[in-house]
């Protein structure tokens, strides 16, 4: 995550105290089929791939990637969800935790393939999409494949949408197992929203819709 503005002290921090019981959503019985797919198809995208991954988070898709990858950096702003991810068994993939701000991967080393986003793309605010990207496309080169995984918005499974800003943006209210609340941005894209903000930065946009979640794929120019 990232600290930039209110929306990303309060992600950071609400990550920072989920991080326990992060993985929980994942247990969800609807979703299981969704996951199953996304469990097949992503090794093959990353087989072979020096892979950044950005808002790594606990690593649970980290270690779904790392069964076919060559590397894996593995970011995060979080300590506490990266310690999380620290505990998890990779096999033989070599996997690289790092620190570091999902606008700023200037400081992320090694040559990078492919960059994998994982539900990280809603919590980016509507006005930082450009900001992000440019981040994105000045830490790799040309002819770098974008993958990114989201949810889509499905009533009775995903937290109620509770505001939205002028802006656009929608927030969620969080609330952690201790009864803590956070207001949280979360974004529900769709292909042409996607499309529209890749604009002229990536060519050979695929997407897959799914019935809790969205992938979509891209090779960065």
């Amino acid at each position: 995550m990232t600290n930039h503005g209110p929306d990303g002290e309060i992600l950071a921090e609400y990550y920072q105290q989920r991080a326990p019981e992060y993985d929980e959503v994942y247990r969800k019985p609807e979703r299981q089929a969704d996951l199953a797919t996304l469990r097949a198809d992503l090794p093959r995208l990353a087989a072979r791939q020096r892979v950044l991954e950005i808002a790594a988070g606990t690593g649970y898709w980290t270690e779904v990637l790392a069964t076919a990858a060559a590397v894996i950096t593995a970011t995060d702003l979080n300590p506490a969800t990266l310690a999380v991810a620290a505990r998890r068994e990779y096999g033989r993939a070599d996997v690289r935790l790092r620190v570091a701000d999902a606008y700023q991967l200037d400081t992320v080393p090694g040559p990078v393939d492919l960059v994998f986003c994982g539900f990280w793309w809603s919590h980016i605010r509507r006005a930082d999409v450009p900001r992000f990207l440019a981040a994105v496309r000045r830490r790799v080169r040309p002819g770098t494949r974008l993958v990114l995984l989201d949810n889509r918005y499905v009533a009775g499974s995903s937290h109620p949408v509770t505001r939205v800003s002028p802006g656009g943006d929608t927030y969620q209210t969080r609330r952690l197992a201790d009864g803590r609340s956070y207001e949280v941005l979360k974004n529900f894209p769709d292909r042409e929203q996607v499309a529209a903000d890749l604009g002229s930065l990536s060519r050979d946009l695929t997407w897959t819709g799914l019935a809790y979640y969205w992938l979509a794929t891209c090779v960065l120019t």
